[in-house]
């Protein structure tokens, strides 16, 4: 088989879609036990209320990710808009290697940087306000102080605000802008990127700066799996099915 790495994101794993989290399961069993790699770019559950606060469907995901690493395949992750909270102390109990917000990695001897994607949402000035506030240590240090019913209430409460919002605005802001998109290419020296958190999986060729770039973003997994597969010569999306 030729060598390869997958790619994944926004699969927003919760108790009330537990088809998904076989899914998942089921992935890891199969399709990624013969990568080289797999990269988890945020938002792999719906919301984490701090890595002190276990459940069955965390213990349940950490065993299964520990099992593909401990079969060779390592694990990384990077944190999403909804799992800002997850840290060392999961991805310990995973296996998985946590990667900085925006991380350049040699993909198959290619430079590449790999983020959730959020910060690209530059037209959507209300998300980026958030965004700035949860990730301020001090905001994530008053959260952290909270009891776990309280931080249960407070995810609760943001899931219903948020979509209320996305109701009220177009959807367009919601999507990355190409000038921050071109800004990231650039600060990193790169001409690749791929990332998540816009549910709008393709694989865009673009040019900045007169050079061409390559810009991949993953899909969501409400409906079905999303999966990119990247080797030296390709890079490819693919759907897993439910069934």
């Amino acid at each position: 088989m030729v060598a390869h790495s997958l790619f994944i994101s926004d699969l927003h794993l919760d108790d009330s879609r537990p088809e998904i989290t076989s899914l998942f399961l089921r992935f890891l069993e199969g399709a990624a036990r013969q990568a080289d790699a797999l990269y988890i770019l945020g938002d792999l559950f719906e919301y984490w209320l701090g890595d002190d606060v276990t459940t069955p469907l965390s213990e349940q995901v950490a065993d299964g990710i520990a099992g593909l690493v401990a079969d060779g395949v390592p694990c990384s992750f990077i944190q999403g808009n909804r799992d800002f909270l997850l840290g060392t102390a999961y991805a310990s109990l995973c296996g998985m290697s946590l990667l900085a917000d925006e991380t350049v990695i040699d993909l198959h001897s290619r430079p590449t940087l790999l983020l959730h994607g959020d910060q690209l949402c530059t037209d959507d000035a209300v998300y980026q306000q958030v965004r700035q506030q949860v990730r301020d240590p001090a905001w994530k240090a008053a959260f952290m102080e909270k009891t776990p019913a309280e931080r249960v209430a407070f995810a609760r409460d943001a899931r219903q605000q948020s979509a209320e919002y996305k109701q009220g605005v177009n959807e367009a802001i919601m999507d990355v802008n190409t000038k921050a998109v071109a800004q990231a290419f650039r600060r990193h020296g790169v001409n690749r990127m791929i990332h998540g958190h816009t549910h709008r999986p393709a694989i865009h060729q673009a040019m900045v700066d007169e050079q061409p770039a390559q810009r991949a973003v993953l899909g969501d997994w409400y409906t079905q799996g999303s999966v990119l597969r990247v080797s030296a010569d390709q890079l490819e999306l693919e759907e897993l099915p439910l069934g």
